[in-house]
């Protein structure tokens, strides 16, 4: 061990094979959801901008293509119209993502970095970061989108009946 570094035991081991198994499943998973999320994001009006290598004006979309295989990733940023305090008031009133800076979870995860994760850096240090203050970032999950539309019309019917992943930015922007 003082040679090698520490091992799984054989049961961490087994568990790792097993998630090991399904891992192509899953990425196909976040990436359709993910791509979902971010095009209903690119024309909601109290969105400025969508940062999401599966967009093919992204900067990075040829490198997303050629080394991510098929997928772009669960990793959606965007802009919330209205800066520091909008991204505060989405990050506030968000009930069904889990508020975390972590990524690649099966359940969505939601952060702003601005007032969470780079909070202790002053605001020239965030942008050299590449966190502006309307910066919201998602880890998107594997929960079922189907059979229910993000952009659906009918509210009530919407809020009633999904009981997956009901969409947090129709919870927050619309209602």
């Amino acid at each position: 061990m003082r040679d090698i570094g520490p091992a799984m035991s054989p049961f961490n081991a087994f568990l790792f094979l097993q998630g090991l198994e399904t891992l192509h499943l899953r990425m196909e998973k976040h990436h359709n959801n993910a791509l979902k999320v971010a095009t209903y994001l690119s024309s909601h009006p109290k969105v400025s901008w969508v940062n999401y290598s599966g967009f093919e004006d992204h900067p990075t979309h040829e490198l997303a293509k050629k080394y991510l295989d098929g997928g772009f990733g669960a990793i959606v940023g965007f802009g919330v119209k209205g800066g520091y305090e909008a991204g505060r008031t989405f990050i506030d009133n968000v009930k069904l993502l889990s508020l975390l800076a972590n990524i690649g979870d099966a359940k969505s995860l939601v952060i702003h970095p601005a007032s969470t994760t780079h909070q202790r850096l002053n605001p020239e240090e965030q942008l050299a970061a590449g966190v502006t203050p309307e910066f919201v970032r998602l880890s998107i999950g594997i929960e079922g989108l189907e059979p229910y539309s993000l952009d659906s019309d009918n509210r009530e019917d919407f809020r009633r009946t999904y009981h997956g992943f009901v969409s947090w930015a129709y919870q927050i922007f619309i209602t």
